[in-house]
């Protein structure tokens, strides 16, 4: 049966016209979903990439000394002992990094997430949040490896200085050598992005449905510390090798990742892989409480902004 479209679209309109006027202002903003749409995908971009720079910024000011602590375990050979001095060298210009990546990240994977979640079934949420996940680590990665390479070489004592750090390894290295350890960067951080994601969305959507409401900020903190020290301590083996490709320096002592295995197998053994567990796992789970918290709390806030704004078109 066919319905005429110009008596269709008048009767819609009529429909939206009787709302407006017996409706509270809030509900007429929800019914031009359509008229919207062209702009979601540029909003929830910016807001995810503003969201994920607050959050980024305020974990690695609030626990660098953690990071530092754990990349010197995973970077000295054998027995050798790690300086506590220093804690916070490097900060300043990993937060240079830090915050465009945190950024591009967040403002990735919300609108992957969101485009992903209205494509699959709901009982497959969990690979929309992994996929998700692992395209945002994949965009960001292009900022996050040469941060990583310069913050991981000042940790370690290799240089005085950010500038100073990224002018001589592309002096000695070339500029390949801010991108040192890439494949095992991507190797660690894409698992990890896709996993602590995921854990910590299915986590929020079951409490909320067995809550039956929205959460509060320490619930979301909570669910972001597990997250993150679940994740931490399962991809602690895969830092171990990224952290050894990324410090080595021209020395080259490691080829390949295959070769990084392999040599730490036959010269420290198994347990090598294990080193800087407990920070990382420590660091990451309170990260993860200060992160997803700051960003969710980020991203109501710029919700909250949201119906003034449309308002103005009705």
């Amino acid at each position: 049966m066919s319905v005429n479209p110009k008596i269709e679209s008048q009767d819609t309109l009529k429909h939206k016209i009787s709302i407006s006027k017996d409706a509270p202002k809030h509900h007429v903003a929800s019914i031009n979903t359509k008229e919207d749409n062209p702009f979601n995908f540029v909003r929830v971009l910016l807001e995810g990439a503003v969201a994920g720079a607050a959050a980024g910024v305020v974990v690695e000011s609030a626990l660098y000394p953690l990071d530092t602590i754990k990349t010197r375990l995973q970077a000295v050979r054998g027995g050798g002992q790690i300086i506590l001095k220093g804690l916070y060298s490097g900060l300043a210009g990993n937060l240079a990094g830090v915050l465009p990546a945190s950024a591009i990240f967040i403002g990735v994977y919300e609108p992957t997430k969101q485009k992903l979640l209205k494509i699959c079934p709901e009982n497959l949420s969990a690979l929309a949040h992994l996929t998700a996940g692992a395209v945002g680590g994949a965009a960001s990665s292009i900022i996050r490896v040469p941060t990583e390479v310069v913050k991981q070489r000042m940790q370690t004592g290799h240089f005085a200085s950010a500038p100073d750090a990224v002018r001589l390894i592309v002096a000695k290295e070339g500029f390949k050598g801010l991108f040192a350890g890439y494949s095992s960067f991507l190797l660690r951080d894409l698992p990890f992005d896709a996993i602590q994601f995921c854990i910590y969305e299915q986590l929020r959507i079951g409490y909320k449905l067995a809550a039956k409401r929205n959460l509060s900020d320490p619930e979301n903190a909570v669910i972001g510390a597990f997250a993150g020290a679940i994740t931490g301590a399962v991809t602690t083996p895969l830092d171990v090798i990224k952290t050894r490709l990324m410090v080595q320096g021209s020395g080259n002592q490691y080829k390949s990742i295959s070769h990084c295995v392999s040599t730490i197998l036959k010269e420290e053994g198994p347990s090598a892989f294990l080193k800087g567990m407990g920070p990382r796992v420590l660091w990451i789970g309170i990260g993860g409480s200060i992160f997803f918290g700051v960003l969710e709390k980020t991203k109501q806030l710029l919700a909250e902004r949201r119906p003034t704004d449309s308002n103005k078109l009705d």
